[in-house]
């Protein structure tokens, strides 16, 4: 499946429409739009069949899906309440005061997450020094993430956010094909303002890398 990166300059939604009828018609294709700054207007653009904005075409037969950047570095993320794996409620406020890790991942026992879960893990005393909570959120419910949790020792808190109404108003992107949620990590400084906003599905290790690299720096 084909792919392009494009970048637009002091644009607004309007003008990149045509002005034609829109046609909502499926497509395979999928486009992202990454931002060069943490200003940008758009965070990705995706074609899908599932899209909830046109773009508008006289040859094609194609809709567009405008996702835009809800959580920006330097900005403060909408607050949220989710049940841990213990069915406890926990606030984003709860760990205002010190640094905290949160980052979003597709779902429990899948190879990718798991790696990056037992990877958090294994350096979890480098983020208690650093004085950072770490925090997982996916759309599995409580059971799973208890279950997850105490098979491979996680020493940190998972959240669940089922429905993804949190990764939604984040603006969390999936990832390149559409086909799973995004693995998306947020470093937020004790001021609960965001330092880092780290995006790599494929090398899910990675993350802690960055996150570390970042706290250390802060």
């Amino acid at each position: 499946m084909a792919s392009l990166s494009l970048s637009f300059h002091k644009h607004s939604l309007p003008s990149l429409l045509p002005r034609q009828s829109p046609k909502a018609l499926s497509s395979s294709h999928n486009l992202v739009i990454l931002p060069k700054s943490s200003h940008s207007q758009f965070y990705s653009v995706k074609l899908s069949s599932s899209s909830s904005v046109s773009l508008p075409s006289s040859n094609s037969s194609s809709r567009m899906t405008f996702i835009f950047a809800k959580v920006n570095k330097g900005g403060v993320p909408p607050s949220f309440t989710l049940k841990d794996q213990e069915g406890r409620n926990v606030t984003l406020s709860k760990f205002k005061g010190k640094p905290v890790v949160v980052y979003f991942y597709p779902a429990d026992e899948t190879p990718g997450c798991t790696k990056q879960a037992c990877a958090f893990r294994d350096s979890y005393e480098k983020f208690k020094k650093a004085g950072a909570e770490v925090v997982g959120i996916s759309g599995d419910d409580p059971s799973s993430h208890k279950a997850f949790a105490k098979k491979y020792r996680l020493p940190f808190t998972l959240l669940s956010d089922e429905g993804n109404k949190v990764r939604k108003e984040w603006g969390v992107p999936a990832d390149l094909f559409g086909t799973l949620p995004g693995r998306q990590t947020y470093v937020l400084d004790k001021n609960g303002v965001v330092q880092l906003i780290y995006n790599n599905q494929f090398q899910p290790e990675k993350h802690i890398d960055e996150t570390l690299k970042l706290l250390q720096s802060i």
